[in-house]
Parts: structure tokens; C-alpha cells; sequence
């Protein structure tokens, strides 16, 4: 490994996945890590979602840092970087061994050295370890790297959430992160993109119940935020289930869904539980267990059977907002006990149990204050 002027130059194997991408695979010094790579932190602007990673986790940094400064140690997990399209790559000359299988060509890797915020590389999986490394004794360790050679960040993300989709990575940040992504994902993943993305559309939309109401990874600061993102996309998720689910009726197989139907419908049900709910609605869940996640889900649950009703009704808002009032004076959602539950207001905990017992009974309460009177 070597520098030349501005650049740094390894010897490398290159090959080739996907849609013609060079992947290379090569070892840097741990302390070089920095100098070739950025990390690009979630965070979002007026023009949208940027970056992919996560917060750094420094008890699991320096964890990391003090087995590196144990003594000699064996460390052969490889940092996975994304590379610019500036790298250059030279083979190597010379007679080939009888018999080589020549998956890869071997060369020298050329990385131009940049300064922060505009390095030719970025951390797609190991930023932890790299931030150890750079606060390692052992400067000189020798890590193995895997580098693909593209700028698209949005196959970064995509990258990020496949290595991490099997590690202990936050699903809330895989959640803010699917709707940016368009390549095949996985099943579990792919149920979980559209209503992430009817989750944004919530919290971005003024016209929206929840705008700026949602707590986001990529906006920590949000002072008004007082909904988790995963409470409100593990609600729509069960709104999708056929056959009763109140958004089911607009997920189509091979015709495709209609995402704004969805939308609307999300939009009229909601606003009509903030109008009806006003004293509850935008206050943190220690004030209001409406905005609980476990008052989010059973709403949501009863919006299943609230919304069959509407959508037979000439007027479904006009519906939906009947019910609910209907419902209103059996809620305990900032004081009071709920009558048969047993429960303060502020003891709905957000467990399956919980869940499932408010959820049963607010459908239970709809299905009899519904009823037309003998």
C-alpha cells in the first residue's frame, strides 16, 4: 500500500456484479479508513431524505476500541464502502498460474484522498468498527475492505438495508429508509415500503392530521413530534391485510395499488379522530394515550370496521365522525378509568396484550353503539 501525492494506492482483485459494477477487494491500515471515507448520516432537508446511516453508538465504539487495544487481535470483518467513479484501477501484468480460476483481476487500486464532506468513498457497512479503528493504538492493523464502485446513493442505501437487515440495525430507520429504495427487496421488506411511505406522506402533508406530529430518525429535533413513525407504519400495515383491512380494498395484484386512495383514506379517518378527540390529539402519550402507541394501533384496528360502514355510506366522512362520536364518552384517553378494561388511562402499555384488549374493545363498544335502536 502506498501514496501517491494526492492519492492512496493499494493492490487489489476487481470483478464484476450486478449490472456491470467493479466490486473490489483490497485492505487498508485502520487509520486510512478516515482518510478515503465519508459517513453519510441520515438527516433530512427542505429537498428531501439524505444519507442512510445511523447515530454513532459510542459505548459500542469504544467497546470495539478497547478489544483492538487488548493485544494482538484478529480482526477480518470487512468494511463495505461504496466507491466514486474516480477511482482508478490498473491491472497486473505477468504470466497467469496453470489451472487459475480468474474470478477476479488482480491490479492496483487508486483512491483519490479528499477532505471531509467530499472523500471518494463512503461507509456503507462498519462505520462502528471504522470510528474504532481510528482510535486504535495499532494504527497499522490491516482490514480487509469490499468496495463497489458507485455514486447513486440511493444503491447505498439499498446496500446499507441488505447487510443490515439481519443485524440489530433500528427498524425505524429501516423504515424512513424504504421508500427511497426501488430495487426487489426482500418480502418482509417489501411489506413494509408502502406504509412507510404513506407514513412520510402523513407527517410532510399540511392537510394532514399528523403534520410534523411523527417522530422521524432523520429529524431528531422535532420539537412538535409525539408519534413514533413505527406506531403509525405497523398501523397501516394491518390496515393492508385482506380481507377486512380498510385500505385492503386499494392494494390490486398485478394491476398495481392506488396509494393515493389509500391516502385519502388515512387522511379522512384521522382527521375526524383529531376532531373528535381534540382535548387528546398532539400532546406526548404521558399526556394522552391517543397518541400512545398502543392508542395509535387500536384506533387503527377500528378503523377496519369503521370504514366498512363509510364506504357503503353516501357520506363516509359524515359516518366515520358519527361513530366516533358515538364512541367518544366510553374513552379514557387523558383521565379516568376504562370501564370493563380495569385499566387508569395512563396504564395502556404498549405490549400485545394491551393492544389487542383496547382494540377488542373499541370494536366491541362500535358494533353495539352502532346498532340501529329497536
Amino acid at each position: 500500500m502506498g501514496k501517491k501525492g494526492g492519492d492512496l494506492v493499494v493492490r487489489a482483485v476487481r470483478t464484476e456484479q450486478g449490472d456491470n459494477i467493479d466490486v473490489f477487494a483490497f485492505f487498508l491500515y485502520g487509520s486510512d479508513l478516515a482518510r478515503v471515507a465519508d459517513i453519510s448520516r441520515i438527516h433530512r432537508d427542505e429537498s428531501g431524505l439524505k444519507g442512510f446511516q445511523r447515530k454513532e453508538i459510542r459505548n459500542h465504539v469504544r467497546s470495539i476500541a478497547e478489544f483492538l487495544n487488548s493485544g494482538p487481535v484478529l480482526f477480518p470483518n470487512a468494511i463495505i464502502l461504496a466507491l466514486s467513479p474516480k477511482v482508478r484501477f490498473e491491472n497486473s501484468r505477468g504470466p497467469r498460474p496453470k489451472g487459475l480460476i480468474e474470478v477476479g483481476k488482480s491490479g492496483t487500486l487508486t483512491i483519490p484522498l479528499r477532505p471531509e464532506g467530499e472523500r471518494a468513498a463512503w461507509i456503507v457497512d462498519g462505520q462502528q468498527r471504522s470510528l474504532a479503528l481510528a482510535q486504535a493504538k495499532n494504527s497499522r492493523l490491516p482490514v480487509p475492505v469490499i468496495g463497489f464502485v458507485s455514486a447513486d446513493l440511493q444503491i447505498h442505501r439499498e446496500q446499507f438495508i441488505l447487510v443490515n437487515k439481519v443485524r440489530p440495525l433500528h427498524p425505524r430507520l429501516i423504515n424512513e429508509l424504504l421508500p427511497e429504495v426501488s430495487t426487489l427487496l426482500p418480502r418482509d421488506l417489501a411489506a413494509r415500503k408502502l406504509p412507510s411511505e404513506l407514513c412520510n406522506y402523513l407527517n410532510r402533508d399540511p392537510k394532514s392530521p399528523f403534520h410534523r406530529l411523527i417522530r422521524r430518525v432523520s429529524d431528531p429535533k422535532n420539537a412538535t413530534g409525539v408519534v413514533t413513525d413505527t406506531a403509525i407504519v405497523d398501523a397501516i400495515r394491518l390496515n393492508l391485510k385482506p380481507p377486512m383491512g380498510a385500505l385492503s380494498q386499494y392494494k390490486r395484484n398485478g394491476s398495481g395499488s392506488d396509494p393515493d386512495a389509500m391516502y385519502r383514506t388515512l387522511v379522512l379517518y384521522w382527521r375526524a379522530v383529531r376532531d373528535v378527540f381534540r382535548s387528546a390529539w398532539g400532546k406526548p402519550p404521558q399526556k394522552s394515550r391517543l397518541m400512545h402507541s398502543a392508542g395509535i394501533r387500536a384506533m387503527s384496528a377500528l378503523m377496519d370496521q369503521v370504514m366498512l360502514r363509510a364506504d357503503s355510506s353516501a357520506t363516509p366522512d359524515k359516518e366515520v365522525r358519527e361513530s366516533l362520536r358515538r364512541l367518544a364518552p366510553h374513552c379514557r384517553w387523558t383521565e379516568g378509568a376504562w370501564e370493563d378494561l380495569g385499566w387508569r388511562w395512563n396504564e395502556v402499555q404498549s405490549t400485545a396484550q394491551h393492544i389487542a384488549k383496547l382494540s377488542d374493545h373499541l370494536i366491541r363498544l362500535d358494533r353495539e353503539l352502532s346498532r340501529p335502536a329497536r
